[in-house]
Formats: structure tokens, C-alpha cells, sequence
């Protein structure tokens, strides 16, 4: 039937064209953005997840944040530690030559000067070992803690060590001189002691500072991992994104000469009225 009120092959030309118009502004879309869900009316549910991956990933960011800054603030413990090592071994030094019997005065009490000098240093390494005003081997010593999760629940704990002059790790007192045989041999036991605890303390604080380091590892490839996910579900292919913008294109085209075509069945309503 022709008719000029009801143009049925000019609507579904128009139908037609309408959804190809809306699938190539879908696909120039993921072109420019490169992402086939870039906003949530693209697909509201893999939207979701990717938005709760990156808000992970971001999380991780602050982890990693946490867990280089309680690194450093090992770091500076183990520094100064190693510090405080040095001095007493070279107290030792200075400690069994004043033991020798027999040994002059001003020879003892040039070496009992020494380890002194050695001694009050172990002091000024302690208050000079803060990081951030973190100190961890201060009188009241301070713990590394660097967030375990992106959650916040969980922490990861290096626990701090009194190393002040007369402490359970150095032993060696503030008033341990070498001003005679017997007194240098009572602060060569002690420094020995030192020796050992500062030693065990350095291991355990080693121990700690690998673990930093692991768990560091950890959240960098973790945050990989996310970031490779988001991409599988929300980037577009853009090879098959281009070779359907160029089939679309034909289709769009074809759209317009198939409406052009309906369009003109009102012409041939008019030449049934000619003479």
C-alpha cells in the first residue's frame, strides 16, 4: 500500500539508523577513552568492581607509604646500633690493655680518659637516633609499625630496645671507667655482655627489616595484579573496536540511502495522479 500519512519503510529506515548512530557513539567512546566501561551507565556492575579495585589499589598506595616509613625508622635504629657496636668494641680494646698488671699511671689513665670519651658517645648516638620523632632506641624506645592491609586491620610491629648506658642491652653503666685494674675488669665483662646483646638486638631488628622489605615486595605486585584485573574487565580492545567503527560506518551509510530510498515513495504516490 502507498500511503503520504504512514511511511512504514521511512520508520524502520530511521529504527534502523538510530541504533547504528547509538553503537558508534559506543564504540568512538571506547576509542577516545580507551575503556569499554568508562562510567557507570556503561555497565553498572563491572563499574562497581573495577571502582572497588581502584579504591585497593589507592589504599595500597598509603601501605606502601606506611611500611618505607617504618622502614626508615628501623633503618635508623640499625644505624645507630651499628654505631653503638663500634664503640664497644673499641672500649673492649681499650678495656683489657687496662688490665695488664703493672700499668703506669698516666698509661692508665690515658686509656681510662679513652673509654670514657667512648663511653659518653654510646649517649649522644641515642639522641641523635630519631626518625620523624620516632626514636627506637631511646630510654622509653618507640616500635616500627607500618599498616598490613588496605583495610587497616592488621599492622606489621618491630618493637624498639632501651640501648641508653646501663640498660638491659648495653650493660656498660654511665659511671664504668678503667681509672684501675679492678674497675677495668669489671667494665671488660660488661662491654662483653654489650657486645652480645647488641648483637642478638641487631638480628632480630635485621629480621624485622626484611620483612619490611618482603611485605613491600608484596603490596608493589598485589597493586599489579589489581591493575592488570581492572584492565581485563574495563579496557576496550581497540582493534576490535576500530574494525567495528569502520563496519558501523558502512552500516551508517547504508542507513542513510535506505532512508533516502524510503523517503521517496511519496514521489511515487504523486505520479499515480499524472496524466
Amino acid at each position: 500500500m502507498i500511503s503520504v500519512n504512514t511511511n512504514i519503510g521511512a520508520m524502520a529506515a530511521i529504527q534502523n539508523l538510530r541504533g547504528t548512530n547509538s553503537d558508534m557513539q559506543t564504540t568512538q567512546n571506547a576509542i577516545s577513552t580507551g575503556k569499554k566501561v568508562a562510567t557507570a551507565k556503561d555497565n553498572g556492575a563491572i563499574w562497581t568492581i573495577a571502582n572497588k579495585m581502584r579504591s585497593d589499589v589507592k589504599a595500597y598506595d598509603r601501605v606502601r607509604e606506611s611500611n618505607e616509613r617504618a622502614g626508615a625508622i628501623l633503618e635508623t635504629a640499625i644505624s645507630a646500633s651499628e654505631a653503638i657496636m663500634e664503640l664497644l668494641n673499641e672500649m673492649k680494646g681499650k678495656a683489657l690493655a687496662a688490665t695488664q698488671p703493672g700499668l703506669s699511671t698516666p698509661s692508665q689513665g690515658a686509656l681510662n680518659a679513652d673509654f670514657i670519651q667512648l663511653r659518653d658517645q654510646i649517649t649522644n648516638i641515642i639522641a641523635n637516633a630519631s626518625f620523624d620523632g620516632t626514636n627506637m632506641v631511646g630510654a622509653t624506645p618507640a616500635s616500627a609499625i607500618s599498616l598490613g592491609d588496605a583495610a587497616g586491620a592488621n599492622s606489621i610491629t618491630v618493637a624498639g630496645a632501651n640501648m641508653s648506658l646501663g640498660g638491659a642491652v648495653v650493660t656498660v653503666t654511665g659511671t664504668s671507667d678503667l681509672s684501675s685494674v679492678a674497675n677495668a675488669t669489671a667494665a671488660l665483662t660488661v662491654v662483653n655482655a654489650s657486645i652480645t646483646n647488641v648483637g642478638t638486638q641487631l638480628a632480630t631488628w635485621g629480621a624485622g627489616a626484611k620483612r619490611f622489605e618482603v611485605h613491600r615486595d608484596f603490596v608493589s605486585k598485589l597493586q599489579d595484579a589489581l591493575n592488570i584485573g581492572i584492565g581485563a574487565i574495563t579496557d576496550a580492545d581497540l582493534s576490535k573496536e576500530s574494525a567495528r567503527l569502520q563496519s558501523l560506518q558502512v552500516k551508517q551509510q547504508l542507513g542513510i540511502q535506505a532512508l533516502s530510498i524510503a523517503n521517496s515513495s511519496g514521489q511515487a504516490a504523486l505520479s499515480l495522479f499524472r496524466n
